[in-house]
């Protein structure tokens, strides 16, 4: 009788402890927000090699994983039997378009191109345990001054900033039904990468105004997503290399001054990722980095680097300014 009762009392005791102890709650998914104009809709050419059209395919997503020099650089896009990786923990989403990572969300469809959210996502999904989401946004010929204007730059609000914000309030909105196992999650907005500027460029009248649109498009942004800390990385206009003048140089300057009075924020230079065109699949687009697949490989994997330290140094209460060309390095 005396066991009976020590067992039972053995018995309540162990189920008091179950009750007690709280129930893991899943973290919540890292959601980054890619945005800007056609280099980061994305212009990378995957395999096309047509002589006329492609140069025969150098500088191509596949070509470049074939240097031996670089493959290693490379082998994670690919799976053991030769297909393209599938990342079902790094979840995106572009447009009419949804899924794991791999290539092909760019405005071509299929899988004909990338841009730098492919090896952005590799960056990011590899640093966090947690599930991640890119929510990319991004048309081709629009400007800072005029279509992305934002509400603190006064004048009309640009259009593309207004579907911008609706691009990303839908994916938001609809995670848990597009992504059913990020269900019960919810979601922490962690950073937004800034890729444009060629629009702006090619404008005399933009190139003054950049800094302080820039300034405003990160105020209005936090703001909107009531994150006033939110890490921000911009992305140089590299197209061309390191030697530039004119309205390049001028425009670089631009960008480099808006970036440095951003808190939480980065300039990341790009500027040495430029291939030659004559190697590169697009000769004559130098304003698609001339469709070279390293060069987007690169300008990605700087963003998602350069991303992870303001993250870094933000924990630390450090400031990060400038960030020069990050290589990769394994």
């Amino acid at each position: 009788m005396k066991h009976a009762s020590l067992m039972a009392l053995a018995l309540c005791l162990l189920n008091c402890t179950y009750a007690r102890r709280p129930v893991e709650s899943k973290k919540p998914v890292k959601v980054f927000l890619l945005a800007g104009q056609s280099n980061m809709e994305g212009q990378g050419v995957v395999s096309m090699d047509h002589h006329q059209y492609y140069n025969d395919g150098k500088g191509n997503l596949v070509s470049t994983m074939k240097d031996p020099k670089k493959a290693h650089l490379y082998k994670h896009l690919k799976d053991q039997n030769g297909e393209w990786v599938v990342r079902n923990d790094v979840k995106i989403t572009f447009r009419d378009r949804k899924g794991g990572l791999t290539i092909g969300y760019t405005g071509y469809g299929g899988k004909s191109h990338i841009g730098p959210e492919l090896q952005f996502g590799h960056v990011v999904g590899d640093y966090y345990k947690e599930p991640v989401l890119l929510i990319k946004t991004a048309w081709g010929g629009k400007s800072l001054f005029k279509d992305f204007r934002p509400p603190g730059s006064g004048g009309t609000v640009g259009e593309f900033y207004k579907l911008m914000m609706e691009d990303i309030h839908k994916a938001l909105d609809n995670m848990e039904k597009d992504f059913p196992d990020l269900a019960g999650r919810g979601y922490e907005i962690a950073g937004f990468v800034w890729m444009q500027g060629w629009n702006d460029m090619c404008q005399p009248k933009a190139i003054p105004e950049y800094d302080k649109n820039l300034i405003n498009l990160a105020k209005d942004l936090r703001k909107e997503f009531k994150s006033p800390d939110l890490p921000i990385v911009i992305g140089e206009l590299g197209n061309g290399g390191p030697k530039a003048g004119g309205n390049m140089a001028a425009f670089r300057k631009a960008q480099k001054k808006g970036a440095e009075q951003i808190h939480n924020a980065a300039f990341v230079i790009t500027h040495d990722f430029w291939r030659n065109p004559k190697q590169s699949p697009n000769v004559n687009h130098g304003h698609h980095w001339c469709g070279n697949a390293e060069s987007y490989f690169l300008i990605g994997d700087a963003l998602g680097k350069g991303l992870i330290k303001i993250i870094e140094e933000k924990d630390l209460k450090k400031s990060v300014k400038t960030i020069r060309s990050i290589k990769r390095i394994d």
